[in-house]
């Protein structure tokens, strides 16, 4: 199992030198791109395709992280012991 640390040190290696000269907002628009793939693989029948658009968001995401600085592990847990507002139910 990898883990969303492991995950996003592993975009971090392979990537971070490109994504770091793109920059922010150039890299948030590949992100938009990748969610609006999902979205059309939410459409459809096809499992094996939202798998990987599930994926290609997630890197994304993690490559978005990188750039900003900040580890979605550390944010994931401040997220779940409330010390940061987000989704209600």
């Amino acid at each position: 199992m990898t883990t969303i640390q492991e995950f996003q040190e592993f975009i971090r290696d392979k990537y971070y030198a490109t994504d770091s000269k793109r920059g922010t907002p150039p890299t948030f628009m590949w992100f938009i791109e990748e969610v609006g793939e999902l979205a059309t693989a939410l459409a459809g029948d096809d499992q094996a395709n939202k798998e990987e658009e599930f994926a290609d968001v997630l890197a994304w995401l993690c490559t978005l992280a990188n750039i900003n600085d900040i580890d979605l592990s550390a944010a994931i847990t401040k997220y779940t012991a409330g010390d940061i507002k987000g989704f209600k139910t």
